[in-house]
């Protein structure tokens, strides 16, 4: 506990956590203030993912940039996962899609590309893992193509084409849970000689112990969790206030403080020449979001949803996701990085971004 509490004091940017039960207490007491819990909301996120950062490097530490990765991004996930069942029980579809099209783009080129700009700018060249990035960039192909076919695939009877798209999405759901579990096989058991890290980077600061470490993830990812329902809850009100269309919020606001905490674990690990940790994050996220998360969001509508849900997405958004795992695929296949890659990355970013804050998804 005294690591915890000297981190604490140590940093500035921590004093921060007295936002976190200021906004779970403001969501009762100001329901209506959507502004105020929305800047309340962020302010909580932004130490909590500070606190995640330094957990996930000191378990990372010991169990290698590899696994360290996975965790951060599993942990992530999860706030993507609660933020997508509250959405699924009211029936929001158009919300959860939204949300797992925006989480798989921003992870895919702003926190891919940010690593590297923030990485290159204190090192003149970055090497990483092409074999676990190629193995991730493939993975996400993979489910960017099962998302692709039941929005561009035509059937003879349109009367039939809701249970055909319905019977083909769960289908498919099932395909790519298998897929993301063989993966998983192979990188982190059969294989997994060939998915090492390419250098350890800077040592930075002494890592905490394991069960701090792991206490920490633990209890700041449920808070990261509830934070991101208030944030959620007034997103929508408040961006009407900041003049941000529905499209750019769902797609863009939601996704990049959903996935904060792991941000702030992928720029500091480029910083310190610890890429692998970087790219394992930022792509494994968007793989274990299109593989996994996804799929689960499917099979869990017909138990928890008011019917079921498909994995037919808006052409606009299978068209982002397409060109993001082509473009990430692109960069990391020769296991090296400057900065001008990463701004490449999210010149890409700022393309979907302007586009969807002038354009709703509807009509994407």
């Amino acid at each position: 506990m005294r690591h915890l509490v000297h981190e604490i004091r140590g940093n500035p940017l921590l004093w921060l956590l007295l936002f976190v039960p200021v906004a779970l207490v403001g969501e009762s007491v100001w329901p209506g203030s959507h502004t105020l819990l929305f800047l309340l909301s962020v302010l909580a996120i932004v130490p909590l993912a500070t606190l995640l950062s330094h957990a996930t490097e000191s378990v990372a530490a010991k169990t290698g940039d590899a696994a360290g990765g996975l965790l951060n991004a599993t942990l992530g996930n999860l706030t993507e996962l609660v933020i997508a069942l509250a959405a699924l029980r009211a029936g929001e579809y158009m919300l959860v899609k939204a949300s797992i099209a925006g989480a798989i783009v921003t992870n895919t080129l702003f926190m891919l590309g940010a690593s590297f700009l923030l990485g290159g700018l204190r090192h003149h060249v970055q090497e990483f893992n092409k074999a676990s990035a190629r193995l991730q960039a493939g993975l996400l192909f993979l489910a960017t193509i099962a998302l692709l076919v039941p929005s561009t695939v035509a059937t003879p009877d349109e009367a039939g084409r809701s249970e055909f798209i319905q019977a083909l999405s769960v289908g498919l759901a099932v395909l790519l849970i298998g897929a993301y579990g063989l993966g998983m096989l192979f990188s982190l058991g059969t294989h997994k000689e060939f998915f090492g890290s390419a250098s350890h980077g800077d040592a930075g600061e002494a890592p905490w112990p394991m069960g701090v470490a792991l206490g920490t993830l633990a209890v700041v990812t449920v808070l990261v969790a509830l934070v991101s329902e208030v944030f959620v809850a007034s997103v929508q009100e408040a961006a009407e206030s900041f003049g941000m269309t529905p499209a750019f919020v769902g797609f863009i606001v939601v996704a990049l403080v959903g996935a904060a905490a792991e941000m702030a674990s992928a720029f500091s690990g480029a910083r310190k020449n610890r890429l692998d940790l970087s790219v394992g994050i930022a792509l494994g996220s968007a793989s274990q979001i299109a593989l996994f998360v996804a799929p689960v969001l499917v099979l869990l509508s017909y138990p928890l949803g008011p019917t079921p849900m498909d994995l037919q997405f808006w052409p606009g958004a299978v068209a982002m996701m397409l060109i993001a795992t082509i473009t990430a695929s692109f960069v990391v296949n020769s296991g090296r990085s400057a900065w001008f890659v990463g701004v490449l990355l999210l010149m890409v970013y700022m393309v979907f971004a302007m586009t969807l804050y002038l354009l709703p998804p509807q009509a994407a």
